[in-house]
């Protein structure tokens, strides 16, 4: 039987969004260009690419974060570190990566003699993060962790005190902070291009497979939907909108009580911001195919549907009585991430989505299982 995996229906949706042929102008060439940075053994300025090793070696790192550090132009692959030897050796030699730039979870310490490794990306279950980037802060690299960034807000702060104190960078990867219509939807609501903004509506959804995996455990998962998909939801409510939550009303339910056990299928949550904007968010494990959101004002408003798909966006504005629709996106959204990191250390400049970022959503995502516990609005002030 096939149990499709998240990244499956990522991927697959935003394939299927792809291939559709829409009307509708395309972004800027300076957009596109920027989405879709070429391979290079330097950057324009000389420095050599940061060198990475991957945290885990499941279905995401090998079927996005792997094959982005092949295109990255500032990055590129130098170490794996796995629990299984053999899958290891197997993407090393499919890499290039020497065979003494492997590691596992119990050496993994000695990444810090190694100098072809200058950061790790954390693709570990979501238990995980805290440990191993605490563990790869000390021994010297920088740290690009995928989200959400740990399961309480206790390991949050610890992450970032680790990186701190070995003045390593921490950036949480928020791909779509660096994808080019999701920035041009930031920055329509931003100039208030539809006056102020009065609504926002999030969903995102899938019919999750096999009931034995890790994102159904809560020692790994710290949470169901909300924390796997719905944390997309959030994350869009507060960079459309530019302001931080003041308030939070969530409840939850499950279909079926021996699959969803440990965790949520369905979470709905609502969040009230200081300008008097309500966004309503819905994230589930239990209905196929919601993958939007909309932010509207007295002018219009502006939509993504697909929206979080690694492929296949595509976005639709309303302004002036004219609706204006993208051509689906093709880009890699990881290679932008990564090398956007890269730079960052190579410059010595501050992450667009640092630690404080990734604390900030696990606060809001703590408060949403606290609503759902005891059924009243928790403030977020």
């Amino acid at each position: 039987m096939n149990h499709p995996s998240r990244r499956d229906f990522l991927k697959g949706m935003g394939a299927s969004a792809a291939a559709l042929s829409i009307a509708g102008r395309p972004f800027s060439r300076r957009l596109a260009v920027a989405a879709v940075p070429t391979a290079a053994p330097q950057d324009e300025g000389g420095t050599k690419p940061m060198g990475y090793a991957v945290v885990g070696i499941g279905s995401l790192a090998m079927g996005e974060i792997m094959p982005a550090l092949v295109k990255t132009k500032l990055s590129r692959l130098t170490g794996l570190v796995s629990g299984h030897p053999e899958k290891a050796r197997h993407f090393a030699k499919t890499y290039g990566v020497p065979e003494k730039n492997i590691y596992n979870y119990e050496n993994y310490d000695q990444i810090a003699s190694n100098p072809d490794i200058d950061a790790v990306y954390i693709v570990l279950p979501n238990s995980m993060h805290a440990e191993y980037t605490i563990r790869g802060a000390k021994a010297g690299k920088h740290v690009l962790c995928e989200k959400p960034m740990c399961t309480s807000v206790k390991d949050a702060e610890a992450m970032i005190a680790a990186c701190r104190e070995a003045r390593r960078r921490l950036m949480i990867a928020y791909r779509l902070h660096y994808e080019p219509y999701n920035l041009e939807a930031m920055k329509m609501c931003r100039e208030r291009q539809f006056g102020p903004i009065r609504m926002i509506d999030a969903e995102f959804s899938f019919v999750i497979g096999d009931p034995t995996q890790w994102r159904l455990k809560h020692d790994l998962a710290g949470g169901g939907s909300l924390m796997d998909i719905g944390i997309y939801c959030l994350q869009a409510t507060r960079y459309l909108s530019g302001e931080e939550p003041v308030s939070v009303y969530a409840e939850a339910w499950s279909s079926d009580p021996v699959k969803f056990k440990e965790v949520e299928e369905t979470i709905s949550f609502t969040l009230r911001f200081p300008s008097g904007l309500i966004a309503n968010c819905h994230s589930s494990y239990g209905t196929d195919g919601l993958n939007r959101y909309r932010a509207g004002g007295p002018g219009g408003w502006v939509e993504m549907d697909p929206a979080y798909t690694y492929v296949g966006l595509v976005q639709r504005s309303y302004k002036e009585g004219k609706t204006t629709t993208t051509e689906p996106t093709t880009w890699d959204q990881f290679v932008a991430e990564i090398d956007a990191f890269s730079d960052a250390v190579n410059h010595d400049r501050d992450v667009i989505t640092p630690g404080e970022e990734g604390l900030r959503d696990m606060k809001i995502l703590m408060a949403c299982y606290e609503s759902v516990r005891t059924g009243k609005t928790v403030s977020l002030a």
